[in-house]
């Protein structure tokens, strides 16, 4: 065995205590690394089996091939085809079931009231497909619907909403319909398709509710007889189908549903787990190389002693690294079991709090062991390498010494380099935020102020520990003095111990800041542009939630406290080629309740060929009062519109305005996203709000809120993602704190000497605990004021790049209360971190202490 290796191990096994705190860091780390990949193939694998069971045998499916995708929206909107063409399909060569597929949305009502699925996910509806090969849904409970307002609900959408077999509810379609629950199902052998909900109706409701005229549906499922390949199939379809529908096989069905669930929410969620799991490793960096380079300067006389001996900087360079080799193997293993842990409890998590993913045993990848392994043994050798190097540099002489302390403080090289990239980082910042909008520019320049903030932090930390401890000098005596002196010791290693927290701290504050300016935008947005005195809603999912009935517009305009009811639909349509969304509405109406800002030409005339648009996307185009556009329906026919006004205040009614007159040869299954009221003079809010839900009643019960309640609604997403960010957040912490107990517990190793002396001249261990703790409180203060500034800063520049770069005026937002959590919780965890090394420090024997070198 080499004799840097025999070292090696032999100071592992003396040290144990050492390399604990870096051992549980890399552990962390690696493991929600792990975790998150493990997770990100499990959920996968899950929903691809689930996707595979449900249309296994659905050979073909033919559909139209005319489809309006806008941005954002997954697999876009179809044009329906005509059911007449299922006995066409059925005599085709191979055939063996054709059977039309309706699909629309469809909210129901819980036992409770409430409508079931909340802001989830889609809540679908369509008719029940009798042949069970060809019908996703398999009767768990009960019968297939067979009357008029029979249905059948998927099993999980049953239980969310306290309903059975037998009940009677409302299915919102927009438009309110009884319905009596006589079946159950299940998706693929689970209770649904994660949080979706299904309601299957007889193909006459179907056809009557969700389609815009009878004999059309979504699609044809075609099934094939014996010896029939679904390529074969489709083949022998194409012949018979006319022109602008086609035929797809169910495996490129079956894989198109897949990737529009892999492509954006997997893909969103699993780039969110590793967003954070880079921050874990970057914070866990921090706390390790702090730990190696403590040990390095205690084990300076060692070292010097070995280099006396014989030893070349290469076999003590070669020592260090052996240790940092050991660490990080052992901790990276223990993390992929961690991971792997990680990964199964989330699995088991998600339905408790809502997230009912598909089942499925955990999918553990080579890669998903491979690169956390990996990056845990690069994390730590790259951390442990500059200290290593310093290692080897210990001059013989250094043997000599009486102290192996480290005094090193903050040059004038660091302070001009790091000065220079805090001026390159601001410039960089400002630029991307307020000269030439660009996220990208914004986020370089937020790396170069990370980078400016470690550089500089050995140069602010001596002043910023000096003015954060100014106030211990009187309120705790002598022993915060000494508090105060022992965290200005080592400039360096106190920046380098606060830079974890800081940087943990600095991305909660960034969230915090711009969710706050988030919601702040959403109530100025409603506060400037939203006139009326009450807004009627309902939950809705993308293109996938029910929506209001447009009849419930006419009915509250009909109500003597209302002056103005006014609906506003959504649409989809190509403009000039590209996929947008249109508001349908009355324009002239919803100018009442409204403010559209300046208005250029009239909006009371648009008719059913003219269209109003933003002042911001006319401008874009070219375009003005006068100017033709064209637009092509999902229906495959194509108009030219006349832009008749234009107007500046579009936030809340889009960039495009068309009247119901002009949507409805086109639109399919209509429905209103909210409608806006207003009331007579001389009615009070809670009259006219009482009378307006009283009619609602009868759509289903919307919300019916006013104007800061409905403000408030809409930023309610914004808090749940904040929860979520926190805790996983909450690790990164964790690993932070972890880190400053760490050089507390290997400082108070180092100073063991010092501290018996003091415990000599009188000091009591209560005071000696004091001491300990202040040091880690001010510690955490240097890194939780760093981190709030820092994260202050950086979600005032990501609120500035955003509004530029999305032509959205954002609203920026300080939020002092939850900054205040964010700095209490900081110095209070600081105060936890510091418990365990001064109970220790006070445990030492005065004798002992003294007499250590």
């Amino acid at each position: 065995m080499p004799a840097s290796l025999r070292i090696s191990l032999s100071s592992l096994r003396a040290h144990k205590r050492r390399f604990a705190g870096t051992f549980t860091a890399v552990l962390l780390g690696v493991a929600f690394l792990a975790g998150t990949l493990v997770m990100g193939d499990t959920l996968r694998a899950s929903f691809d089996t689930l996707f595979s069971n449900a249309t296994g045998s659905t050979d073909a499916v033919v559909r139209s091939s005319n489809v309006v995708t806008v941005s954002g929206e997954g697999q876009g909107t179809r044009e329906p085809v005509s059911t007449s063409l299922v006995t066409t399909i059925r005599q085709a060569p191979g055939v063996a079931a054709a059977v039309p597929d309706i699909q629309g949305a469809g909210q129901l009502v819980g036992s409770n009231g409430k409508p079931v699925g909340g802001q989830g996910p889609p809540t679908l509806a369509g008719n029940w497909i009798d042949d069970p090969k060809l019908n996703p849904y398999q009767l768990a409970e009960g019968r297939a619907p067979s009357a008029p307002g029979e249905v059948v609900v998927n099993r999980g959408a049953a239980d969310k909403g306290g309903l059975k077999l037998g009940d009677t509810t409302v299915l919102r379609t927009p438009d309110p319909v009884t319905v009596r629950i006589v079946g159950l199902a299940t998706f693929g052998g689970e209770d649904g398709m994660a949080q979706v909900t299904y309601t299957g109706m007889t193909l006459s409701d179907a056809s009557t509710y969700l389609t815009p005229k009878p004999g059309q549906a979504a699609s044809i499922q075609v099934r094939a007889g014996p010896g029939t390949t679904q390529q074969r199939l489709v083949d022998a379809l194409k012949p018979v189908l006319p022109k602008g529908v086609e035929a797809i096989t169910g495996q490129e069905s079956a894989q198109e549903s897949q990737d529009a669930v892999s492509g954006q929410f997997l893909t969103l969620f699993t780039t969110l787990l590793l967003v954070f799991s880079g921050i874990v490793l970057l914070v866990a960096t921090f706390s390790i190389h702090n730990t190696f380079a403590i040990v390095v300067a205690q084990r300076t006389r060692e070292n010097a002693l070995l280099r006396a001996l014989g030893a070349s900087r290469r076999q003590v360079v070669s020592a260090t690294l052996t240790e940092a080799t050991v660490v990080a193997i052992t901790a990276s293993a223990a993390g992929l079991i961690g991971g792997i842990g990680i990964a199964a409890g989330l699995q088991a998590l998600f339905p408790v709090i809502g997230f009912p993913f598909p089942k499925g045993d955990l999918v553990i990848s080579g890669l998903s062991l491979a690169l956390p392994l990996v990056v845990g043994i690069i994390v730590c050798l790259g951390s442990a390498l500059l200290p290593a190097v310093r290692a080897g540099r210990t001059a013989p002489l250094a043997a000599l010494r009486e102290s192996a302390v480290d005094h090193s403080g903050a040059s004038r090289k660091r302070a001009v380099v790091g000065t220079a990239l805090g001026v390159a980082s601001i410039a960089a910042v400002l630029t991307g935020a307020l000269v030439s909008p660009s996220v990208w520019l914004s986020a370089g320049g937020a790396v170069l102020a990370l980078v400016a903030f470690v550089v500089l932090g050995p140069v602010a930390s001596s002043f910023a520990v000096r003015t954060l401890g100014s106030p211990l000098d009187r309120l705790r005596g002598v022993t915060g003095g000494l508090a105060k002196r022992n965290a200005l010791r080592s400039p360096k290693r106190t920046a380098a111990t606060a830079t974890a927290l800081m940087i943990g701290v600095a991305v909660v504050s960034l969230f915090t800041v711009f969710a706050a300016s988030l919601k702040a935008t959403m109530d100025q947005t409603v506060d400037r542009s939203f006139a009326g005195d009450i807004a009627v809603s309902a939950p809705a999912f993308g293109a996938g939630g029910s929506g209001l009935s447009p009849a419930l517009g006419p009915a509250l305009a009909r109500l003597p406290e209302v002056a103005t009811a006014v609906g506003l639909g959504k649409g989809v349509a190509e403009v000039n080629g590209s996929g947008r969304n249109l508001t349908v509405t009355d324009p002239a109406s919803l100018a009442r309740v409204l403010d559209l800002g300046t208005v250029t030409g009239s909006l009371g005339q648009l008719g059913t060929d003219g269209i109003a648009v933003s002042k911001k996307e006319a401008d874009k185009r070219g375009w003005q009062p006068g100017s033709t556009v064209r637009l092509a329906f999902t229906d495959g026919r194509q108009q030219t519109f006349t832009v008749r006004a234009e107007y500046s205040r579009w936030e809340l009614p889009g960039d495009y305005l068309i009247t119901r007159q002009a949507w409805a040869p086109h639109h399919g299954q209509d429905s209103d996203t909210l409608v806006a009221v207003s009331f007579k003079d001389g009615v009070t809010a809670a009259a006219g709000k009482a009378a307006v839900k009283k009619t609602a009643a009868a759509y289903g019960s919307p919300s019916v809120q006013t104007r800061g309640e409905y403000a408030q609604s809409s930023a309610g997403g914004i808090d749940m993602m904040l929860t979520l960010v926190y805790a996983l957040l909450a690790l990164a912490v964790l690993i932070a704190l972890l880190g400053i107990a760490n050089t507390l517990t290997l400082a108070i190793h180092e100073r063991t000497r010092e501290l018996g002396l003091l415990r000599a001249v009188g000091q009591t261990r209560r005071q000696l605990r004091a001491m300990v703790r202040w040091e880690s409180v001010l510690v955490a203060a240097f890194g939780t004021a760093g981190g709030v500034g820092l994260g202050a800063f950086l979600g005032w520049v990501l609120v500035k790049a955003s509004e530029g770069a999305g032509d959205t005026a954002f609203a920026f937002a300080l939020p002092p209360v939850r900054i205040a959590v964010i700095v209490a919780v900081g110095l209070a965890a600081g105060a936890l971190a510091g418990w365990r090394p001064a109970r220790r420090a006070a445990r030492l024997d005065v004798l002992r202490a003294i007499a250590t070198e």
